[in-house]
């Protein structure tokens, strides 16, 4: 009961407010969003779930700033920002919001410690402050012999655990992932799947994840369902039988 009451009285670190965004195809309005709320709190993993071309990855993109909402309000922090110029979003996305893929997208001609130490050069970090959060953070995610190797030289989740640690380079607040394992085997899926939980619990992020992987949701915090352009909280029971 008390956590609970806590989880009532604490404010959200994001929240989406009636959230719209409309796209034209020809004469046609498709409304991919359509009044979606969410609040996200401090160490929670919210698994996102929804069949394939129902609007995940442009739920992810406005509520990570990368796109515009036609309406309705992306709070971070207590902080409005969809009324917000190119520059500012641009300083948010850079500090306090890390996005994950489902491919990795690192920089092949830099090693995993490049990768990891740039972000963080570009957002101001000194390089020595930079080189030595790289080196911990892979440490973090098993990966504390790889720091030289390129990313041909690693194993698929090898990259993207590296893209992983340097999505949380600057210690953002939000982290929002499409699909982190959706382009792993099972085993290695559920390696990088446990260590992200781990370290979004740990370091007390708010994470959005979205996957098709229903065992993958039921273990974490909550599950949000996009259905016509809303999103509802549902149980696991009801996601099993709606895609049985």
């Amino acid at each position: 009961m008390s956590n609970i009451v806590e989880q009532r009285v604490r404010r959200p670190i994001l929240r989406l407010v009636n959230v719209q965004k409309t796209y034209r195809q020809g004469d046609r309005e498709l409304h991919i969003l359509d009044g979606a709320s969410a609040d996200l709190h401090e160490g929670e993993a919210v698994a996102l779930v929804a069949p394939s071309g129902s609007g995940k990855t442009t739920l992810l993109q406005v509520a990570g700033l990368l796109d515009r909402a036609d309406s309705g309000s992306v709070v971070l922090s207590g902080r409005d920002c969809a009324a917000l110029g190119d520059r500012d979003r641009t300083r948010i996305r850079r500090t306090d919001i890390g996005f994950v893929y489902q491919f990795h997208h690192l920089l092949p001609e830099f090693d995993a410690l490049e990768n990891v130490v740039l972000p963080q050069l570009i957002a101001g970090t000194k390089r020595s402050e930079a080189m030595q959060r790289g080196t911990d953070l892979l440490a973090a995610f098993g990966l504390k012999e790889r720091l030289t190797h390129r990313p041909a030289e690693l194993s698929g989740g090898e990259q993207q655990r590296v893209a992983i640690a340097r999505a949380v380079a600057n210690a953002p607040m939000v982290l929002l992932a499409d699909e982190p394992t959706g382009n792993l085997d099972p085993q290695t899926a559920e390696r990088v799947f446990v260590q992200l939980l781990q370290f979004v619990r740990k370091a007390g992020l708010a994470a959005l994840i979205a996957t098709h992987n229903y065992d993958l949701a039921h273990r974490m915090d909550r599950v949000i369902r996009l259905e016509n352009g809303k999103l509802i909280e549902q149980q696991f029971t009801q996601i099993k039988t709606q895609t049985a």
